[in-house]
């Protein structure tokens, strides 16, 4: 088996599988693209992460994930800057040209959702400059409504893309996950918007499977297994223009329950059929 040249397997979708048996099942399948997280790749460590998946021939096509920049205490913000040009640099070590961020969601006592946006576009002020100086594109994406309160304020790609242009295209893009956008009828529009300004810096699918497992945060199902037209988002992004790596990125607890070798091959066949 040989996967499709534009399959990116996103770590956390077999989160089961080492970092070293990613990559040689990555090999064994024809798999030529991963996106990386900083939490395994920490535990592996950054300068063998980067040497083993080099070594390999993968191409690392997103690091996650940097981010959770509402906070309004000075203490909590300056923290969550720093972390975040560490994330940059960890990109730039592994190779990738982009981060994705998950904005964050409102801080404990908080309820102005307007208010913790533009924390995260005063954030932006000061970290696009810095991902830009190493060639890295910070990717906004944003989550289902159902996350606005705890992870992140982003809910659509509208007003990721709000956020986004107002910096440079280079260095802010959006991440476009149908998992988290199918639902809104804005965002096909949005989606051209942001193909006609470059800013389509990654795309990710997952499925949206009813009812939802309990704890939503990991309800997202394999390609073809729920109520998305995954093709047809796929042909509207390559329609603007994006020609890159499409990732998978599934959380479900039932699928890292199971062997990992067989989920990734699973993955890269569904992705064969339904993408």
């Amino acid at each position: 088996m040989t996967a499709h040249a534009r399959f990116s397997i996103n770590q956390q979708t077999v989160k089961q599988l080492p970092l070293p048996e990613l990559v040689e099942t990555c090999a064994d399948l024809g798999v030529r693209n991963v996106g990386l997280w900083r939490e395994p790749v920490r535990a592996y460590g950054l300068e063998a992460s980067a040497a083993l998946v080099r070594d390999a021939g993968l191409t690392v096509t997103t690091l996650c994930r940097g981010g959770f920049l509402t906070a309004s205490e000075p203490g909590a913000r300056k923290a969550a800057l720093a972390d975040n040009r560490r994330a940059i640099d960890e990109a730039a070590a592994l190779g990738t040209r982009v981060l994705v961020l998950v904005s964050g969601g409102l801080p404990d006592g908080e309820r102005d959702l307007r208010a913790a946006r533009e924390r995260v576009a005063d954030a932006l002020a000061e970290l696009a400059p810095y991902a830009g100086r190493s060639g890295i594109r910070l990717a906004i994406e944003p989550l289902h409504p159902m996350f606005a309160s705890d992870r992140c304020v982003v809910s659509t790609l509208a007003q990721a893309l709000d956020l986004a242009e107002r910096f440079p295209a280079e260095q802010v893009g959006v991440c476009v996950d149908t998992y988290h956008v199918w639902w809104d009828d804005q965002a096909p529009a949005a989606l051209d918007r942001a193909g006609a300004g470059g800013r389509i810096a990654t795309f990710q699918l997952a499925d949206w499977i009813t009812p939802l497992p309990a704890g939503v945060l990991n309800g997202r199902g394999q390609l073809g297994d729920g109520a998305i037209d995954l093709a047809w988002w796929r042909e509207r992004a390559d329609a603007n223009g994006y020609d890159g790596p499409i990732e998978v990125e599934l959380f479900n607890d039932e699928l890292w329950a199971g062997d990992g070798r067989k989920l990734l091959a699973t993955t890269a066949e569904r992705f064969a059929r339904y993408v």
